[in-house]
């Protein structure tokens, strides 16, 4: 298999920590998903299965907070937005389900009634259909792995020939992908989603502009130095005032952008959960005109 670069290799941290939040007790689980665990590869999926007792759950949160406060508890919000929001698109009759950087991602495998379209780096593909194949003995019907490089390849060739309609609303999921890519990779994303039809939904994940240009460090000034400065793994941020007019430009419309205060609110205060969120990332719903 080819070897993974650090951005195809990002794609197994989100999705160890949603399978580690399984093991909490339903009533204060922030994010459901009863195929984390399962599609993970096996050395990952034992680190998951280790975290069933609350203290190593929480010794590694705690890990996870010294070297980056916040970001565990960020992704397992930014998760439930994403599945609260596309749940409420397709219960509108959306009909299609497009996740752009899919990674490990469950949610396409977790949609049924919809065409769901996963697109991700050739390694990244080649290794979830190995996973699914392994759990499924095939890829489940509904479920189309478009492998593509957003740096070089053309979005709106790959999706069209895997059977993605542009006449028919769709709902489309960019998370925690944004930061990786060229501001010319980004637009040439959005270029494709300004083809796509009115009531098409959309969620974006930014990473702030200040943090990137070492403005305002939000406490994360570890982070900052691992993939701003040291790496160079993230290139492209927005300004949260910069939002709606970046979206104007494509043709779609913002509904809501949420951050650290939302999340507590609707996620974590109600379940009696006390969490850092991470400040440097924001979450964008929008819809196409």
């Amino acid at each position: 298999m080819p070897r993974r670069s650090p951005a195809a290799s990002s794609a197994l941290g989100p999705i160890a920590i949603v399978a580690v939040e399984q093991h909490v007790p339903a009533a204060q689980r922030i994010t459901r998903d009863h195929l984390a665990v399962r599609l993970l590869p096996a050395s990952v999926r034992l680190f998951a299965r280790a975290a069933a007792g609350r203290w190593v759950r929480d010794r590694l949160v705690d890990a996870s907070d010294r070297r980056a406060p916040g970001v565990w508890g960020g992704i397992l919000c930014r998760k439930r937005y994403a599945d609260d929001k596309v749940a409420e698109a397709l219960a509108a009759g959306v009909g299609q389900l497009v996740v752009l950087g899919a990674g490990y991602d469950t949610r396409a495998c977790r949609t049924a009634g919809v065409a769901a379209f996963e697109v991700d780096l050739p390694v990244n593909s080649a290794a979830k259909r190995g996973r699914l194949e392994s759990l499924y003995g095939r890829v489940p019907e509904h479920v189309r792995l478009v492998p593509a490089d957003f740096q070089v390849d053309d979005l709106g060739t790959a999706l069209t020939a895997a059977g993605f309609r542009l006449d028919q609303p769709a709902m489309v999921v960019l998370e925690g992908v944004t930061p990786y890519l060229t501001e010319d990779a980004v637009r040439g994303i959005f270029a494709f989603l300004a083809k796509m039809a009115p009531g098409s939904r959309l969620l974006f994940t930014y990473i702030r502009q200040d943090f990137l240009d070492g403005t305002s460090m939000y406490g994360l000034q570890r982070v900052h130095r691992q993939f701003v400065t040291a790496r160079r793994l993230w290139h492209f941020g927005l300004h949260p005032g910069g939002v709606v007019g970046w979206l104007a430009e494509y043709g779609w419309d913002e509904l809501e952008q949420v951050g650290t205060e939302d999340y507590r609110a609707r996620y974590l205060d109600p379940i009696g959960r006390s969490m850092k969120v991470m400040e440097i990332e924001r979450f964008v719903h929008a819809e196409k005109l």
